[in-house]
């Protein structure tokens, strides 16, 4: 590392930092090796000490993205990708003194690589294009069910501002991918949750018909509607909440669309 940082002074600091120790569950241990998990420090000097990785890679004329510890090096082959892979474990363990996890480190076709967060998909015309890794997706909905349970003791405003948060720093990471087939679906599913968590909370018939009203629908109607005595989540995806509360309505009391807010970043 002191070959690329030549500021004594920076070096030592990045010693201090390294034997400072950490706190886990409230006690604190000694830091023998490596780069605490989830520190800021941690991406900062694997850039730096990964400098001559990169070098060596551009020399040797690899196709390569890396970000941080996390590298895909890409080949036209499987028999090239084999034999660079123990020439490249050689070069980190023995030149730079880096444990390859082998359990981490595999040959794969591009559509089966998951690399920080995203995935990869050929087009007809032989294009490979940028998506969202499927276990991405599967962990952002994940989060929004979590954000959206029927039983949270949370206001509705405060349930619109938690998921815009959540979904505007989720689209905004993960802008370059093509995703909107995907944000469609969460778009409605995550309306129909939210249609659920009205209906809940108009629990009474009579919260239910006043309410029904309040949004257009004639008395009889709202009566017939407000006595119903399907479930929650067949009501969410019916004709009476879909009619009441619409997608513009859900707008207004301050519901973001992922879909929208990803077509206006990317314009």
């Amino acid at each position: 590392m002191s070959q690329t940082i030549k500021d004594g002074r920076v070096i030592s600091l990045i010693h201090k930092y390294l034997n400072a120790g950490v706190i886990v569950k409230h006690k604190f241990e000694e830091t023998t090796k490596g780069v605490p998990q989830g520190g800021p420090l941690s991406p900062l000097l694997s850039n730096i000490y990964l400098n001559e990785f990169d070098k060596e890679m551009e020399r040797r004329g690899n196709r390569f993205v890396r970000y941080a510890d996390d590298c895909v090096i890409l080949f036209k082959s499987k028999r090239s990708a084999m034999r660079v892979k123990e020439t490249v474990t050689r070069y980190l363990e023995e030149k730079l003194f880096v444990k390859v996890n082998q359990e981490k480190t595999k040959v794969a076709y591009i559509t089966d690589i998951k690399f920080l967060g995203f995935g990869f998909y050929i087009e007809k015309s032989g294009n490979v294009r940028i998506t969202v890794h499927k276990k991405s997706k599967e962990k952002m909905k994940k989060r929004i069910k979590e954000i959206t349970k029927r039983n949270r003791p949370i206001s509705s405003k405060e349930l619109a501002k938690e998921l815009k948060e959540y979904i505007t720093g989720w689209v905004n990471y993960y802008r370059i991918a093509n995703m909107s087939k995907h944000l469609r679906e969460i778009d409605s599913w995550m309306r129909r949750r939210i249609r659920m968590i009205y209906w809940k909370r108009w629990k009474l018939v009579r919260t239910r018909y006043r309410n029904l009203q309040k949004l257009g629908i004639n008395k009889s109607k709202a009566w017939e509607w407000a006595n119903t005595r399907k479930s929650y989540w067949h009501i969410a995806n019916s004709f009476i909440l879909k009619r009441t509360l619409t997608n513009e309505v859900l707008k207004i009391y301050g519901f973001i669309s992922a879909l929208d807010y990803y077509n206006s970043i990317n314009l």
